[in-house]
């Protein structure tokens, strides 16, 4: 028979969790968040819902989008047991220079509208975790104040060609000028993709206020606080606006880019050379012949055309076609530090990463975009250690296949 009595209170004090006095309440918030799908459930409270659809969102159906992610699903890893996996080794050579761990922040657009720290606050974490990170044409801060206000991070700058070829020229010899070691030369943009949700949500370049965006303030009146009190947002290189950011696209960006056009990139650019959005083995191999650098595959996250391909499902033709002559990266669809390390193992030098840490500066500014690179980390790490890899060239000798069931 089971004695009972009365609890004592040295019995109950050891049990009572007491909150890290050492941190935020919001940074508790983001501690409790398990993965990045949590930082996106956040960020979807925290942002008024046409900024958070602008970065959720993708084109028309959204087919591309779900087929990129869906890849990631059908991996199917063989691991390896009894190994020495108390150490991995997590570091990989990105263009010429050590980076600590194996996915890049990418580029992108109007980042101050998802949080007012902007993109300083995502290269900071970059240069925290020893990573790159790609500022964008459309960024909200300029060339040179990302470079005052980050000058530890190693940055790229991402372009696109404007019709108005001396404006991209002008932007290449001031990236130059400040220790901007790559260019993204991003070349599936021939015209702004259909972005349906931002056209229901009627989300302009700027915002405008409108009755739908004042009832929005109601519900989201810390963002609306620190728009209004803050630096207005704009294109820091870039001075046409208005209409969304497809409009945008196909008004200002030249849709005659072609190969040639290597030749007038390299005459302007001292630094390495990434073309971002191949989508093709024929065009992996056009840019391998071009002399790039690097290539991304990508479908701009399934923001461009709408049932595209999986970059991920290309990456293995790829790699047998080019891998030897360029390095292949690829982004799209990447949620997790899983995700990463199949991409790897698939062959990949590295991945890019935009989506992911645009949810976390929705959720909490820097400390969310902080909270994502941890989460990605600690599950690169884990992952590595479970299928018995301990490095990343390790990583790409495993066992790997994708399932088509």
């Amino acid at each position: 028979m089971t004695r009972r009595r009365l609890p004592r209170p040295s019995d109950v004090l050891p049990l009572i969790g007491m909150p890290d006095r050492t941190l935020t309440s919001l940074q508790r918030r983001l501690e409790r968040c398990a993965s990045v799908w949590d930082v996106r459930a956040m960020a979807r409270r925290r942002a008024p819902k046409a900024v958070f659809d602008y970065v959720d969102g993708a084109a028309m159906s959204e087919t591309s989008l779900r087929r990129s992610r869906d890849a990631f699903r059908r991996v199917e890893f063989t691991p390896r047991v009894m190994r020495n996996v108390a150490d991995v080794d997590t570091r990989v050579e990105v263009l010429g220079r050590s980076s600590e761990l194996p996915f890049i922040f990418a580029p992108t657009g109007f980042t101050r509208m998802m949080h007012t720290e902007g993109e300083p606050a995502v290269a900071r974490v970059a240069a925290d975790k020893g990573i790159p990170y790609g500022l964008s044409t459309l960024g909200t801060t300029s060339i040179e104040d990302l470079a005052a206000t980050s000058p530890d991070t190693r940055r790229w700058f991402q372009l696109y060609v404007n019709r108005d070829r001396t404006e991209p020229e002008e932007l290449m010899r001031r990236a130059d000028a400040t220790g901007y070691d790559t260019l993204i030369l991003t070349v599936d943009t021939a015209v702004g993709g259909i972005r349906r949700r931002e056209v229901r949500n009627g989300l302009t370049i700027p915002p405008q206020l409108t009755l739908g965006t004042m009832a929005e303030m109601a519900l989201h009146p810390r963002w609306w606080f620190d728009v209004l009190t803050t630096e207005p947002l704009g294109f820091a290189s870039l001075t046409s606006t208005g209409g969304t950011v497809g409009d945008l696209l196909t008004r200002v960006f030249d849709p005659g880019v072609t190969g040639d056009d290597i030749t007038w990139i390299r005459e302007n650019w001292s630094g390495r050379v990434m073309v971002k959005g191949i989508q093709s083995v024929d065009d992996a191999r056009l840019a391998a012949q071009l002399g790039v650098d690097a290539i991304v595959l990508s479908n701009h996250g399934g923001r461009q055309v709408d049932m595209g391909n999986a970059p991920l499902e290309l990456l293995p033709d790829v790699m047998s076609a080019v891998g030897e002559r360029v390095e292949v990266y690829i982004d799209g669809g990447i949620m997790s530090g899983t995700d990463v390390v199949a991409a790897l193992a698939f062959g990949a030098r590295g991945v890019l990463v935009g989506r992911a840490y645009l949810y976390g500066l929705m959720a909490g500014g820097e400390d969310g975009v902080r909270r994502v690179a941890d989460i990605l980390e600690k599950e690169v790490r884990t992952t590595m250690q479970l299928i018995g890899a301990r490095s990343l060239d390790e990583v790409r000798g495993t066992e790997v296949r994708l399932r088509t069931s």
